[in-house]
């Protein structure tokens, strides 16, 4: 038997009906994902295809029901789609629910180990010390997102380094790190696992390198300064 008929339901079930709407459309991996590239900036769908992993035709699927939640929207370019997120409230929802999945479930937090490593081995940073240390210049910032989330906007200052550039631009990167100054490298977001893996190889190489606690989308949340273009 299905739900009660839209028609006969009460005002009070029509309301809790339209709450679980945003429910069902986070209860899905994927559409998180969509979502956390989505904090970057806009994409088309075949872009966000291709960062997911995923087949244009699911991804589309997908996209649509983030749409009819009002979590995404949608514009056309000629034969092309790009969707954005809503508005900022969409990545603070996000990151409340991953917090809260962090806070009360032990199988979130083995997972998240399993996936980034122990992060809080590598003394992550926050994000207003950060904010600090490049006031006076004692930091190099390192995005090391791929250059079209970069371009879309990034941190001031901050070398775009992709982790698969990283070890071909070592000699690059050592030009740039003034005396006593760190390193700190940011991604995605928490749960993004370039910023760990660039932190590591850094380390590895001798440098003093530390992860962001947090991406861009929290940076950008705590009001701190986005600047936009691309990689010099």
């Amino acid at each position: 038997m299905g739900g009660p008929d839209r028609n006969t339901a009460s005002p009070k079930t029509r309301v809790y009906e339209e709450f679980a709407k945003i429910g069902k459309a986070l209860a899905n991996p994927a559409r998180l994902e969509l979502l956390d590239l989505l904090a970057q900036g806009e994409r088309s769908v075949e872009e966000l295809a291709q960062a997911a992993a995923m087949k244009v035709s699911n991804t589309s699927a997908q996209l649509k029901t983030l749409a009819a939640a009002g979590l995404v929207t949608a514009r056309r370019q000629g034969a092309k789609v790009f969707y954005r997120l809503t508005d900022d409230q969409v990545v603070a929802l996000v990151d409340q629910m991953q917090g809260f999945a962090a806070a009360r479930s032990a199988g979130a937090n083995r997972a998240a180990r399993d996936y980034l490593g122990d992060v809080q081995a590598l003394e992550p940073v926050s994000m207003q010390e950060l904010a600090r240390r490049i006031e006076t210049g004692q930091v190099v910032v390192l995005d090391v997102r791929p250059p079209a989330e970069f371009a879309a906007g990034h941190l001031p200052g901050a070398l775009n380094l992709p982790p698969g550039q990283l070890a071909d631009r070592l000699a690059e990167l050592a030009d740039r790190v003034p005396p006593g100054a760190g390193i700190v490298a940011y991604c995605r977001g928490r749960y993004c696992v370039l910023a760990p893996q660039a932190v590591r190889v850094l380390r590895e190489h001798g440098y003093s390198a530390f992860p962001l606690d947090g991406g861009l989308p929290q940076w950008r949340l705590a009001g701190l300064p986005v600047v936009s273009g691309s990689p010099a």
